[in-house]
């Protein structure tokens, strides 16, 4: 199923129906300030498997993502967030950047790495944004990228794995974009990947 909204004041009505979906146990497809993402709730077990299974994962090696609409709820998810780390997301959030922290007990094990870290993100999507501050659990996503492609048209993607998501969010074609993963589980901040906007 395939829900259109606008991309940039989102239906109340049609969100409430992708809302329905996630607290049912629900695995979607929704637009971010990158690219096109599959995500469901942190305590959904069985949609995350089928996240992995969508994107022929391996569920050790492909960590998911934790969305936050802000660094206060991001905070209540970690160990304690180190000042200049602190100053460093606030500088950059919502965009399109991953902060990799360490995960406190409250975030389930399922989403967390070997190291016990998590990634976040605090995007700038309204879609996005909306789902994020009217859902009462965490967002886990990750891109949606199958056989190392990226697919920025919701049509392409209904094609694709229509019948394996619960709805596709249409946000409109979207125009691709990396994230910059940055590491703040050390000392000093490290940045992983660098994206299509610079870090500040």
């Amino acid at each position: 199923m395939i829900i259109s909204v606008h991309s940039e004041n989102p239906e109340v009505r049609k969100m409430k129906q992708v809302l329905d979906i996630l607290q049912g146990g629900g695995v979607i497809v929704y637009p971010t300030d990158t690219v096109y993402a599959l995500g469901c709730l942190a305590n959904n077990k069985d949609g995350i498997a089928r996240i992995h299974r969508i994107k022929g994962n391996d569920s050790h090696k492909q960590l998911m993502t934790i969305m936050s609409p802000d660094i206060s709820v991001t905070a209540k998810l970690t160990t304690p967030i180190p000042n200049e780390v602190f100053k460093l997301m606030k500088r950059n959030v919502p965009g399109p950047f991953t902060f990799i922290l360490n995960a406190n007990s409250k975030v389930p094990k399922i989403v967390q790495s070997r190291r016990k870290t998590i990634g976040f993100r605090i995007p700038s999507n309204p879609i996005a944004m909306y789902l994020l501050n009217n859902i009462d659990d965490y967002l886990v996503s990750t891109s949606f990228k199958v056989d190392n492609q990226f697919f920025p048209d919701p049509i392409d993607i209904e094609d694709r794995v229509g019948k394996l998501v619960d709805v596709i969010v249409d946000g409109g074609v979207l125009e691709t974009k990396l994230s910059s993963i940055v590491d703040c589980t050390a000392s000093e901040p490290e940045l992983i990947r660098a994206g299509d906007v610079p870090i500040e």
